[in-house]
């Protein structure tokens, strides 16, 4: 049920949109909208694991409902968002969750250079290394900031921001407050191609005292060397540019974030009990120190070519609501992921999630296009610790062949080697090398009708793992091999009919018992897509393998899933 609080929120900005749109036909006022839904029916599975949560248990059922309404009159902006969660799997992957009520609201009016906005707000400064307020819906991530933003045009080109609240955490805030500045502008070299947009940005943000004595709490638990200091405020800079010259860009950015309080989850050390003199081994510690970040990309474009040149490092950079938030919520910024995003399905498969308290990576993407038929692509990245530790490795090539308007065949390999125990938690388990090729070839029939064919093999190399422990060597092949196929037919404007397959074609196993054999098990999937105008209607049932789900750099693992899914979209 909708708190106290959020009803008088709602009776407000409801009258607000009632009052103002009374006299919509006389002032051109616009109302608009949209919904998305999603619902699971979870069917218990447990060759694959798909198991021994809520829902499969006894809820069987779960779902998400986003309904937002927005209105533009006499000069206002106003906004509001509904969200339901009914025995959801979108915040915690093993767990339920179930509530509603408001999830944004928001007024914007601008008077004359001056730029007012109040509510739910969804803003960045420079890319977002020091501050981002932003939604990752697949994830249930909703960074948006509670409060009051402030923008003020000094001249046609320069721009001042200044904001100020807490950020959202669900239904609620998290209780540290939040505030920034930034200034960003735009220069440009008479007669010439040559541009600049510099910026310089600030934020700050200031722990509450519950969530102090908290941490006060926590840090008299260490013993040296580990006894820090905690400071109520923290700070972070950064400096921004975009040069344009021609066919080329550069952007660069470098930021600074002061002594606070952060939690470092991989470091290993020990300590002595002094009830029993026995060595505790421990993982994980609470550090003190300052961080930064250099980030830069350089692009060109022209004469059908296309190239892309990014590089980072990042040092202690953890910048969060507060220390004890250190999974995938209470960010305060963003900071950008170092490869390439894979669309099929099992190119995507092991995607790297970004690390904030140490990494260097540097990623290159070539696109050239000697003609409108052919096109080719290539894609370096690679990701290690600030010790050249490897994270992550990919090299991904594509070639697009189009005949006429008849036919387009997309095909390509990757390699990969992607450091499991890193980025997945697996103890014992380093480096898994894979290889993948695949292909794409659709066919158009007619204007309304089309096939769409994709296949995709993916070989885990035999790379040798280490177990720390027992320091014994092994294979590391995870699930072992996959092979992948789809079929997808569309019959537009309205029908869309997909069939899909992931096959564990040579599974592997590194527990199984002498004689044992690993199951080489089906993920079949089926699914319809009825599209009406603005409405979308989408059905399919599924068996999903356990696997990363990455959005924006930000991943997580998920369980295995079976049963079907259901979702709406609608915009009006």
């Amino acid at each position: 049920m909708l708190s106290t609080k959020q009803n008088g929120l709602l009776l407000i900005l409801l009258t607000l949109i009632y009052t103002l749109g009374f006299s919509q036909s006389n002032n051109q006022g616009s109302l608009s909208g949209s919904l998305e839904s999603n619902g699971n029916f979870f069917q218990e599975d447990s060759l694959i694991e798909a198991f021994n949560t809520p829902q499969y248990d006894h809820q069987l059922f779960g779902s998400e409902v986003w309904l937002d309404l927005k209105y533009s009159n006499f000069g206002f902006d106003l906004g509001v968002r509904f969200d339901f969660f009914n025995n959801s799997n979108l915040l915690q992957p093993n767990e339920s969750y179930t509530d509603q009520g408001i999830g944004r609201w928001y007024i914007n009016k601008k008077v004359n250079k001056l730029g007012i906005s109040v509510g739910y707000i969804y803003d960045q400064i420079g890319s977002g290394i020091i501050f981002r307020a932003y939604e990752e819906r697949p994830l249930l991530i909703d960074n948006a900031l509670q409060g009051l933003k402030l923008t003020y045009d000094l001249t046609p080109d320069w721009k001042i921001k200044v904001l100020t609240g807490r950020q959202k955490n669900l239904f609620d805030t998290y209780a540290s407050v939040i505030k920034g500045a930034s200034i960003d502008g735009y220069v440009k070299i008479d007669s010439s191609s040559v541009s600049f947009a510099p910026g310089f940005g600030v934020m700050s943000r200031t722990i509450d005292d519950e969530t102090m004595g908290r941490l006060l709490t926590s840090l008299s638990l260490y013993q040296d060397p580990f006894r820090i200091e905690a400071k109520y405020n923290s700070y972070a800079f950064s400096v921004y540019n975009t040069l344009v010259a021609g066919p080329f860009t550069w952007y660069v950015e470098g930021a600074y974030k002061t002594n606070e309080v952060f939690w470092d989850p991989t470091f290993e050390w020990s300590r002595i009990d002094e009830s029993t003199g026995l060595e505790i081994p421990l993982l994980g510690k609470y550090d003190f120190t300052n961080g930064n970040i250099v980030y830069t990309s350089i692009g060109y474009a022209g004469n059908g070519l296309g190239i892309s040149l990014e590089g980072k490092r990042t040092e202690n950079f953890s910048f969060r609501v507060n220390p004890f938030e250190n999974t995938n919520r209470g960010f305060i910024n963003f900071l950008p992921p170092m490869n390439r995003v894979n669309t099929y399905r099992l190119n995507a498969r092991y995607s790297p999630a970004t690390q904030e308290l140490g990494e260097q990576a540097v990623q290159l993407d070539v696109r050239y296009s000697p003609s409108r038929k052919l096109g080719f692509l290539v894609n370096l990245s690679n990701i290690t610790t600030l010790d050249n530790e490897l994270l992550y490795r990919e090299v991904y090539t594509e070639v697009t062949y189009k005949y006429k308007r008849k036919w387009q065949l997309i095909s390509g390999i990757q390699w990969q080697n992607y450091n499991q125990n890193i980025y997945e938690g697996k103890t014992g388990v380093d480096i898994l090398e894979t290889v993948t090729p695949y292909a794409e070839f659709l066919y158009k029939f007619s204007r309304k009708k089309s096939a769409r064919f994709e296949f995709q093999y993916m070989l885990t190399a035999p790379g040798i793992s280490t177990n720390p422990e027992t320091d014994e060597k092994y294979t590391n092949r995870d699930f072992g091999d996959w092979i992948f196929g789809q079929i997808e037919i569309g019959l537009a404007p309205h029908w869309i009919i997909t069939a899909s397959d992931m096959y564990n074609v040579s599974p592997y196993k590194k527990n199984l018992q002498a004689g044992e054999k690993a199951e080489d098990l089906h993920y079949p999937t089926l699914g319809v897509v009825y599209t009406y105008r603005s409405n979308r209607f989408e059905m399919k049932y599924v068996k999903q393998v356990e696997g990363i789900v990455c959005a924006g750099g930000i991943c997580r693992l998920e369980p295995a899933f079976s049963g079907m899914k259901m979702s709406v979209r609608s915009t009006f």
